[in-house]
C-alpha cells in the first residue's frame, strides 16, 4: 500500500496517509475539519528490501555450500600462507626457500 501526502488550502496542515490505491481520496482536514485537503504528487518512494531472498547467495543449495565452506578451509593450507613471512611481505624470499627445499642438493667439489 503506498504512502500519499496531503496538505490542507485553509489550513496549510501536511500529513502523509497509509491508503490502498482502490481507497477514495481524503477530503476532509483532520487538524482544522474543513473539506480542503489536496493530495500532492510526490516523488514516490524506494523500494525497501527487508529479508532473505534477495541476493544470489540466499538460495544456494546446501551442496554448494558444504563445497564453499570445504573451500575456504583448505584455501590457508593450500596457498602455503602459514609461516613463511618472507612470502608475506613480498619480498620474493619466500619463493627461493620454496624452491631450495623443492630441488635436490647440489653437489659441490672440493678444492
Amino acid at each position: 500500500m503506498p504512502t500519499y501526502d496531503y496538505v490542507c488550502e485553509a489550513c496549510d496542515h501536511q500529513f502523509e496517509a497509509f491508503q490502498s490505491m482502490s481507497a477514495p481520496v481524503k477530503r476532509k482536514c483532520p487538524q482544522c475539519g474543513r473539506q480542503r485537503l489536496r493530495r500532492l504528487i510526490g516523488p514516490g518512494a524506494a523500494i525497501v528490501f527487508k529479508g532473505s531472498g534477495f541476493y544470489a547467495t540466499d538460495y544456494r543449495s546446501e551442496s554448494y555450500k558444504k563445497a564453499a565452506s570445504a573451500d575456504k578451509s583448505n584455501a590457508p593450507a593450500a596457498s602455503g600462507a602459514g609461516s613463511d613471512s618472507g612470502a608475506a611481505a613480498g619480498n620474493g624470499k619466500g619463493k627461493a626457500k620454496d624452491a631450495a627445499k623443492d630441488a635436490p642438493a647440489a653437489k659441490t667439489k672440493d678444492h
